[in-house]
């Protein structure tokens, strides 16, 4: 129009970079072409129309938590006639009205991290990946403990075993903080409600004290977020579905779920958390600069308990059986329970490392290692047949087959003596991963195992053996030693 004031159309239209026939309609009318276009009306009946202002937004303003398709179903009993095609339309139209008459919504404030500020920490199930572990051959039920810094997204993890309990919380935060070389200023957990939940006042209050003392001794200023608000945790929530993610793909990529013994699954989540770390590095060590130096050493990650070792060569704490070296019955022992191990103490001396075990609701578990009693158990071969533990006495599954087909086919004192037979095998000759898959082998063809020629084939190889040569020294060696004395 500018150019129309001294030109002609078809020459405004060239300098304006138009056609002619858009310079005369701008001519004949100036106004844009969305202002030119009147509203389009509805092209079919509005279904909602009798039911949305009578209907639905009475249920919306008595109970604003109401999801769209429970109102739908409502509906939809109410008035058969509408049809299930109105959903997307009554989901749109409920949105619409909440955006312009529900209630305020929740805000998330974005925080600004600064470096050596936060870290925190939290434990997120790993069930569904379906782990294994070779010698147990079931799924492993555990769960990661997941340390990460907020400002540079250092993370560590840690397999457990159990709940989360005030000693998993501290083994994994110590693990994490001192292969991050330093400790951030700030620990923040969610409450810690899973270690705390069904204790009386006096314990909650004891762990409490614990979990102070913990974080005083790194300098750490322990905080919580509000319980049942997770988005308050979210630098270390939103994390664990990327962790898993990563884990899940790492197992794909290695082909199997299934490890050898729980310390190759542990380094295998120390090498996906590794390379994760790796992406990093240079935010890591600009982090690091800025962590509190870490103590001499550090403190206790367990807790402490005693246990009297009865007659029956074991004994029981938090409802699970454990076997000791029968030596031990009659002693009390001080007991060191880890997340996934016990230590044993009589006196201040250190007599036996056991893996930890956990009893199911309302039943009782049972850790047994047939070393322990397998003496005894030769003199008296016939308790195996009815042992309270005897399922779980055998350390593989080769040795449980071996005895049920035992029992079928053979003499029950026999076989309880051929079962026997073979543990004390598996034990003189520290044999015991051999002669498991050597049962597997004679099961498969049919056969029943054959004590002599376990024993030939598992006994010592004499060209092994070391030639050991014994030099005397001459006495007269001796006196000239004393002579130089004196």
């Amino acid at each position: 129009m500018k150019f129309r004031q001294t030109e002609t159309v078809a020459v405004a239209a060239a300098k304006a970079s138009i056609s002619q026939a858009s310079g005369y309609r701008i001519q004949n009318d100036p106004r844009l072409p969305s202002a030119k276009k009147e509203p389009r009306e509805r092209r079919r009946p509005d279904p909602l129309a009798e039911v949305f202002d009578q209907e639905v937004v009475p249920m919306l303003k008595a109970a604003p938590g109401l999801r769209s398709i429970a109102i739908f179903d409502e509906l939809i009993r109410r008035h058969p006639e509408l049809g299930r095609g109105v959903r997307r339309t009554l989901e749109r139209r409920i949105r619409t009205w909440r955006a312009l008459h529900g209630a305020e919504r929740e805000v998330i404030f974005r925080q600004t991290h600064e470096p050596g500020r936060v870290g925190l920490s939290d434990f997120t199930a790993m069930g569904d990946l379906k782990v294994t572990v070779s010698i147990a051959g079931e799924p492993l039920d555990h769960r990661l403990y997941h340390f990460r810094l907020a400002y540079s997204g250092f993370e560590h993890a840690h397999v457990v075993l159990g709940g989360e309990s005030f000693s998993a919380l501290a083994e994994g935060l110590q693990n994490a903080l001192w292969s991050l070389g330093g400790a951030p200023e700030e620990h923040r957990s969610d409450s810690l409600s899973a270690a705390f939940r069904n204790l009386c006042p006096d314990a909650h209050e004891d762990l409490t004290r614990r979990y102070d003392e913990l974080c005083a001794h790194y300098g750490m200023t322990p905080t919580r977020n509000n319980k049942g608000v997770a988005h308050e945790n979210g630098s270390i929530e939103s994390p664990h579905g990327h962790l898993k993610s990563a884990v899940t793909d790492a197992l794909l990529l290695r082909g199997s779920g299934d490890f050898t013994d729980l310390p190759a699954y542990r380094r295998f989540i120390d090498e996906v958390v590794s390379r994760r770390n790796a992406r990093d590095r240079q935010r890591i060590e600009a982090e690091r600069a800025c962590l509190k130096t870490l103590p001499a050493r550090r403190t206790c990650d367990y807790e402490e308990d005693s246990a009297y070792v009865t007659s029956s060569g074991g004994f029981i704490l938090r409802r699970v059986f454990y076997t000791a070296p029968s030596r031990l019955i009659g002693h009390r022992l001080r007991v060191r329970l880890y997340d996934d191990r016990l230590e044993l103490f009589l006196g201040s001396s250190k007599i036996e490392t056991l893996p930890r075990g956990r009893a199911a609701p309302g039943k009782r578990g049972q850790v047994v290692d047939y070393r322990h009693i397998i003496h005894s158990l030769r003199k008296k071969p016939m308790a195996l047949r009815n042992l309270v533990y005897r399922d779980q006495l055998f350390p593989r599954q080769a040795f449980r087959r071996a005895f049920d087909v035992l029992m079928e086919r053979l003499p029950e004192r026999q076989a309880c003596r051929t079962t026997v037979d073979l543990l004390a095998l598996a034990h003189e000759r520290c044999c015991e991963a051999e002669l498991a898959e050597a049962l597997d082998e004679i099961l498969a063809r049919g056969e029943l195992p054959d004590l002599a020629r376990l024993r030939e084939r598992f006994a010592p190889d004499p060209a092994r053996l070391p030639e050991v040569a014994v030099e005397l020294a001459p006495l007269q060696a001796y006196e000239e030693l004393m002579g130089d004395a004196a």
